[in-house]
């Protein structure tokens, strides 16, 4: 843990955002700490990522009293999370030996494709989704779980990977169960729409996940 923190702050960027949040001692969003470190809200959030998967930062959606989603905020630790730590551990372990597998992603997809069918929350009986609804059903779902997602020209975009250093070693065993849990949320909830793909890594920080009839 503590070479990635030293790795992680390597990058004069990111020790400047971790400073900042420390200097301020209040939760800030993207937006507010790439207007205050001159950097794009895109690049900051890529940031974010890497400081939170070393335990220097970390996120929460931030309470509102009015309608409208809730901006996700962040700030500095005091000190890493044994817990997160340990967690990270086991996934390591796992992904590594899914990786070494021939069905190793489809097993993955598979395991991703069980935790979607039940995290989604349900629709009304009856109800009848629309492929717009079926992506903000999604959007929730990953939202809940740190992937920062948003939705874009039909597509549904993933601006952090809450296990991005995996990714980058593993990604075509982690990729797999996030592509999974989009499938499996998308089939719980009788979808017009699944998930074609999954794109990782398009721009720095930001993954795609493409959208087509069912």
């Amino acid at each position: 843990m503590e070479a990635r923190r030293h790795k992680a702050l390597a990058e004069p960027s990111r020790a400047r955002i971790l400073e900042t949040l420390s200097d301020v001692g209040e939760p800030l969003d993207a937006g507010q700490l790439a207007e205050r470190v001159g950097l794009h809200p895109n690049t900051v959030r890529w940031h974010l990522g890497v400081l939170a998967d070393a335990g220097l930062v970390s996120s929460r959606a931030e309470e509102r009293h009015r309608p409208g989603r809730p901006r996700v905020v962040y700030e500095a630790n005091g000190r890493p999370e044994r817990g997160r730590e340990d967690y990270r551990l086991l996934a390591a372990i796992l992904a590594g030996s899914l990786s070494r597998s021939r069905d190793g992603p489809a097993t993955a997809e598979q395991a991703g494709r069980a935790w979607g069918r039940y995290l989604v929350e349900r629709p009304l009986p009856l109800a009848t989704l629309t492929p717009e609804d079926a992506a903000e059903q999604v959007v929730r779902l990953l939202d809940e779980h740190g992937f920062e997602p948003e939705r874009e020209n039909g597509d549904v975009v993933m601006r952090r990977c809450p296990f991005r250093d995996l990714a980058e070693q593993h990604g075509e065993v982690v990729c797999s169960v996030h592509l999974g849990l989009i499938r499996g949320a998308l089939d719980e909830i009788g979808a017009p729409v699944t998930a074609t793909r999954l794109e990782p890594f398009v721009e720095p920080g930001l993954c795609r996940a493409r959208l087509g009839r069912a």
